[in-house]
Formats: C-alpha cells, sequence, structure tokens
C-alpha cells in the first residue's frame, strides 16, 4: 500500500516505553475520534531529524492545537529506549509531543513509507514525512522525495495545510 490522503491508516501496534518497561500503543484507539498529526523520522539522533523535523513540530505545537490537532506524535524505527531518550534530549516530551517506536517496522512497511540506504547504515527505516490523520483517516500527507532534508513535512508546511 503506497498511503494516499484519503486512506484509512491500518491498524497498528507502536511502542512506548512505560513505567514497567516496552509498552504497546494501539494507534487506532489513538486516532478513533481525533485528529492526530504523525511525522516520522528516518531515525533518532540524525542531524536533520534532530536539528529540522522535530523542532518545527515544537515550534508549531501551539498552531496545530489552534487547527484542532489533538496530539502530535513522532513515529521513528528505532527501539522505545531510543525514542524516549531522544524525546527527551530535544525537549519533544517534555512539549507534549508522542515519542512512539515502529521497532520491526510494520507500520512503517504497511503505509509503503519504509526505504534502506545501506550506504548511512539505513534498513527498513521510515522516508520523512508529516500527516494529518482525522478519525484515522488521512486529511494531509507530505513526503519528502529525500530523506535528508525537511521541507514540505515540517510543522511550518503542516500548519499552512490544516
Amino acid at each position: 500500500m503506497t498511503l494516499s490522503v484519503g486512506d484509512t491508516l491500518p491498524e497498528a501496534s507502536l511502542m512506548t516505553l512505560g513505567a514497567e518497561g516496552p509498552a504497546p500503543v494501539d494507534l487506532g484507539a489513538k486516532l478513533k475520534g481525533r485528529k492526530v498529526v504523525i511525522f516520522a523520522v528516518p531515525g533518532a539522533y540524525t542531524p536533520t531529524c534532530s536539528s529540522a523535523h522535530v523542532p518545527s513540530f515544537i515550534r508549531q505545537k501551539d498552531a496545530l492545537k489552534a487547527k484542532g490537532v489533538d496530539e502530535i506524535i513522532c513515529v521513528s524505527v528505532n527501539d522505545p529506549w531510543v525514542m524516549q531518550a531522544w524525546g527527551e534530549a530535544t525537549g519533544a516530551a517534555g512539549e507534549g509531543i508522542s515519542m512512539l517506536s515502529d521497532a520491526s517496522g510494520a507500520f512503517t512497511a504497511a503505509i509503503g513509507m519504509d526505504f534502506d540506504a545501506p550506504p548511512v547504515g539505513f534498513s527498513g527505516r521510515s522516508k520523512r514525512y508529516a500527516m494529518c490523520a482525522d478519525n484515522g483517516v488521512v486529511t494531509v500527507l507530505h513526503a519528502e522525495e529525500n530523506a535528508g532534508v525537511c521541507e514540505i513535512s515540517g510543522g511550518e508546511a503542516m500548519v499552512a495545510a490544516l
């Protein structure tokens, strides 16, 4: 499946790090009856992801909430420990951005956003994108052609689209 505007997101179980360790997060339940922005990065702690993509959503958090967004979720094909540490390091977690792990890459593959880049050590990673889902239906989708840039997938572009 290659994701498009108008598609319903597939059922997926992502991961977070809870008080008792890794815990599943039912994405369908998070989306039901809510307007949610999901943005994905090729890898936690990578340069563009850390210096541009996450900060753009931190900057635009209030503007997105003013547009009716209930939650902002960052997804990466990293483990939940990495996502928690990265959320703390970037300040995203403190700003209320949910940092969720797609450790197996199953969700990323199911929506057709997976890619490999062996020269930089990436296998089964996520393309850089941002989307808005209203009750699980994609209403906005901005996918970058090049994973190394953050232009149309940033927070400012999402605010403009909504």
